[in-house]
């Protein structure tokens, strides 16, 4: 971490030493009125209101586009009141999150998910899934999409950005929010929210709680194959689990104001998860010939605790000028996560029986130190250029141990090893927006000089990846009339392998199925490219967008046999991939009493897999949608339904089924200060899913379902003199990580 302290001691040369998050200054992005063609007539309401220098803009609308995103309000989302991110993101256009919590964009699962325009270490990693279906939603305003994000952005992720902008108070005094729900399966989550401002310092802290059962149950079919065919061994595998545990998140934050035009922030923050699972899973297998191989029965019992935590503080400094600004940022965060368990594995046939312990831990150290500068320049231009550096040093180890008895246990060498990651991120930028009459148009370019260190410290196996790379972006707005505009977007992104994708070796994860990385594995490269046309009517907006995306060196999963039953899941990278589609959205009004927005997309994907050794191309085209409708029956009582469904998508050793889910929801407004909610996910009990793979030696049809089915009900409550306000489109307060 020497490297890392040096970059923090550097920062604090420029500005002036304090600890924080400035949770009211603005960021950042680029301002919303940069986007003349993007944005729509601006009414009385809508115009920007400066409060100690910050510029806020509000719309009545549940979206907003500007040049490089788009940004869509949850704030009357009532899923995001009693559920989790995961619920949040589901009802969210371009959006999609499996039963898992893995989440794609237009079909890319390498997305980068910040809060307020800044990582988190929950949010990375191998496991971020979980924290996405743990976490609250509550705390959400609204979500950017930005699948074309502006150099002022880190490259990560080939799919591109979703920022998750939390609700804030402008409002003198003490305001604040109590929450809590109660939902079936023993299932409950709540929590405060306060803001208390004084003159120049502004003192906020939240505090939640989400208990959570999951009822977890996969099927697993796999037939081997000969050469010619012929099937070797068919093998089923079922498993039920029972995972129950909770989700704390604390954050407290200090802003003062030294002057007008300069701000200093402070702020702590927690988020942790503890949860604890019993599982029993059956495995059986036959030769070619239907004779029993294999069978048994395997209880088990195991944990799984994560926890984040982080320290930061921003500097900011406003000049003369709209928009004139310094700001600096240093975090320091910590993230440990940990799974293990025992077992008993009773065998019928082929074996014997045995007794077994496993787990996995790693913690991430991460350091981050940037600087921006924006500055307003001649016919309505602004430059942008910034510094940020980022050290992070990663831990992993893996442990089994297996006997005969359960004393007797001893450490299983094959087993057991301990993997150590760094990576270093130097990135320099600078952009350039101007307008020419009815054209804005904003380019970029970033650079960035990664240095990467792996030490498979148990087999003494070390490595070493540095290199220099060159990302544009460009993104314009032409404004035809009053209600249509056109857009444009360019980006380079990158999916760079994660330290266990680099992990040469195997880890277990039961008898028959181990997991390892592959450290010749490349970064992922893609080169995006979409067209936009919004036409704006009224309260009714449409949005279609064309996209597509060249990708090499794609990094895909391969599932290899390696018999008697056993099956290595492992990375490797592709030769080549295309995939582009087209998506529309539509937000609007039928009657003064029933609002809608559905969106949907058509969606072509080729691989290339000649590298894994297939033949051929392969292609499909899926379809996927989801709509939302809300009824304001009266002025106390909102009704809301949400449904979404997702096509079909090839992998390259075969395909995903699709996906389906309906929620219901009620809102009853007792007053300005109380509501009670009552929710309904997967109504129809349909969300689950589903892998095939279809290679030329391996049948396997892997599902997986999670009892999302659930009610709840629950109420939120406002105190002091001001709420949080239900919509803020205020494109500088989720400034670029």
């Amino acid at each position: 971490m020497r490297l890392k302290f040096a970059l923090l001691a550097a920062a604090a040369v420029i500005v002036p030493p304090t600890l924080g998050l400035a949770q009211t200054a603005p960021a950042q992005t680029a301002p919303a009125q940069a986007a003349p063609a993007q944005a729509a007539p601006a009414k009385p309401s809508d115009a920007p209101t400066a409060v100690e220098g910050v510029v806020i803009r509000s719309d009545s609308t549940a979206m907003r586009t500007d040049i490089d995103r788009r940004s869509y309000s949850v704030a009357n989302d009532l899923s995001a009141k009693t559920g989790s991110i995961s619920d949040a993101l589901r009802n969210v256009p371009s959006v999609e999150v499996d039963v898992q919590g893995n989440v794609s964009l237009r079909g890319d699962p390498n997305v980068t998910i910040l809060i307020d325009g800044k990582p988190s270490g929950m949010f990375n990693g191998d496991n971020r899934a979980d924290a996405l279906q743990q976490l609250p939603a509550d705390q959400i305003d609204r979500v950017e999409v930005m699948t074309n994000p502006s150099a002022a952005y880190r490259p990560d992720g080939s799919g591109g950005v979703i920022n998750l902008i939390t609700k804030k108070t402008q409002k003198p005094g003490v305001t604040g929010t109590v929450r809590a729900n109660i939902g079936t399966d023993g299932r409950y989550n709540g929590g405060i929210s306060a803001t208390r401002r004084e003159g120049k310092v502004t003192l906020s802290g939240d505090a939640s709680y989400r208990y959570d059962r999951q009822e977890v149950t996969s099927i697993v079919d796999r037939q081997s194959l000969s050469a010619t065919g012929a099937t070797v061994l068919d093998a089923d595998q079922t498993a039920e689990v029972l995972n129950k545990g909770g989700a704390l998140s604390l954050r407290t934050g200090v802003d003062y104001d030294l002057d007008k035009k300069t701000r200093l922030s402070a702020e702590l923050r927690y988020r942790g998860m503890d949860y604890e699972g019993d599982g029993r899973e059956t495995y059986l297998s036959r030769n070619g010939a239907g004779v029993i191989q294999q069978a048994y029965l395997r209880d088990s019992t195991g944990v799984m605790i994560r926890d984040n935590s982080a320290i930061a503080g921003d500097y900011r400094r406003q000049f003369t000028g709209a928009g004139h600004e310094l700001t600096s940022r240093a975090e320091y965060e910590i993230t440990r996560f940990k799974r293990g368990g025992d077992a008993f594995a009773d065998y019928s046939a082929g074996a014997s029986d045995f007794y077994e312990a496993f787990s996995f831990g790693s913690e991430q150290k991460r350091a981050n130190w940037k600087l921006d500068y924006t500055k307003p320049l001649a016919n309505q231009s602004k430059l942008k250029t910034g510094l940020d550096f980022e050290g992070a040093d990663n831990d992993y180890n893996n442990y089994g141990a297996r006997g005969a008895t359960l004393r007797g246990q001893s450490i299983d060498p094959a087993r057991t090893n301990r993997f150590a990651y760094d990576q270093d991120v130097f990135a320099a930028y600078v952009t350039y927006e101007r307008p020419f009459g009815d054209l804005t148009v904003q380019t970029g370019l970033r650079a960035e000089q990664v240095e990467i260190r792996t030490d498979q410290i148990t087999t003494g196996q070390k490595g070493s990846n540095d290199y220099l790379r060159l990302y544009p972006t460009l993104n314009a707005g032409y404004r035809l009339n009053d209600a249509n505009s056109l857009s444009a977007g360019f980006s380079r992104r990158v999916a760079r392998p994660g330290p266990q994708d680099l992990n040469p070796y195997p880890i277990y994860q039961d008898p028959y199925n181990f997991r390892a990385g592959n450290p010749d594995l490349k970064p992922q490269v893609t080169d995006s490219f979409e067209l936009g046309w919004q036409y704006r009517k009224g309260p009714t907006t449409y949005l279609a967008t064309a996209f597509y995306r060249d990708t090499r060196d794609g990094v895909t999963d391969v599932v290899k046999d390696l018999g008697g039953g056993v099956f290595l899941t492992t990375r490797e990278n592709l030769a080549k991939s295309r995939n582009g589609g087209l998506e529309f959205v539509v937000v609007g009004r039928l009657t003064p009493k029933l609002t809608y927005n559905l969106s949907g997309q058509a969606f072509w994907n080729e691989i290339d897999a000649a590298s894994l050794g297939f033949t051929g191309k392969r292609s499909d085209t899926a379809l996927s949608g989801r709509a939302n409708v809300n009824y304001q029956a009266t002025p106390k009582d909102f009704f809301q339904v949400n449904a979404f469904t997702s096509g079909r998508r090839i992998t390259p050793q075969g395909y995903r089924e699709p996906v389906q889910m309906i929620n219901l929801g009620y809102r009853r407004k007792v007053n300005d200060k109380l509501n009670f909610v009552v929710t309904v996910n997967d109504v129809v009990d349909s969300f689950k899913i589903a892998g095939v793979t279809n290679a030329a030696r391996l049948r396997d049809r892997n599902e997986t379902k999670v009892n999302v089915r659930t009610a709840f009900i629950g109420f939120s409550y406002a105190f002091g003199g001001g709420r949080p306000r239900p919509e803020q489109f205020d494109f500088s307060t989720g400034g670029p990580n």
